[in-house]
């Protein structure tokens, strides 16, 4: 009698544990563009790549992952915070192999996406270019505290906030708009001319994702 209340209570265990590191996904932008999710799997956790659509994954956080899709060997290995990748429109599998939760902000693209080569064609020259495809062009973007950037010009864009700051933009014409991001923020910008301004204590990191 005791060996199966002990069963049982390790049973409401094990499913008390997995509710609690059970993988979330939730809906952050939804446009004509793109669709965005912030995703966390726990260790050992795995989740479909749906594959309809092609799309780029944003690491959030250090981890290791295990990417599998149908061609070719899974890839397995660690991720670094704002690493960004792209991901053909192929159905597949993330799992998350390390001790710690692996959290990523997916962007699929809605559209067929443009051959043009944007490079880095009206862009602040500190920034960092990750990659460009037909489909979107993906930049780093650091501003330390109290600075400014160039004036510079941008496309619609996905922003992901790796570090928060309290900001400002200067428009051509000077008026000045509020444009805080919240550390762990994800949102979606609007295409613009203006000058970058970290008016806070804390330096400025984020990821941003242009769809063509």
């Amino acid at each position: 009698m005791h060996f199966r209340v002990s069963i049982a209570v390790a049973a409401i265990w094990l499913v008390t544990i997995q509710a609690t590191f059970a993988a979330s996904s939730v809906e952050r932008i939804r446009n004509p563009q793109v669709l965005v999710t912030e995703d966390t799997l726990a260790p050992g956790e795995q989740e479909a790549i749906p594959g309809k659509l092609p799309s780029m994954i944003v690491y959030m956080a250090d981890g290791t992952a295990e990417v599998s899709m149908p061609h070719g060997k899974p890839q397995n290995g660690s991720v670094k915070e704002g690493e960004t990748v792209f991901q053909s429109a192929e159905a597949g599998t993330i799992k998350n192999t390390g001790l710690s939760p692996l959290h990523f902000v997916r962007i699929e693209f809605l559209t067929a996406g443009n051959p043009e080569t944007w490079g880095m064609s009206g862009l602040s020259p500190h920034y960092v270019m990750l990659l460009e495809n037909r489909y979107a062009r993906a930049y780093d973007i650091k501003i330390p505290a109290q600075t400014f950037e160039p004036q510079h010009t941008h496309h619609d864009r996905v922003v992901v906030s790796l570090s928060g700051a309290e900001l400002e933009h200067i428009l051509p014409d000077k008026t000045i708009q509020p444009s805080t991001l919240k550390t762990g923020e994800v949102v979606w910008r609007l295409g613009a001319t203006h000058i970058g301004h970290n008016l806070g204590q804390t330096n400025l990191w984020v990821i941003a994702v242009e769809p063509k």
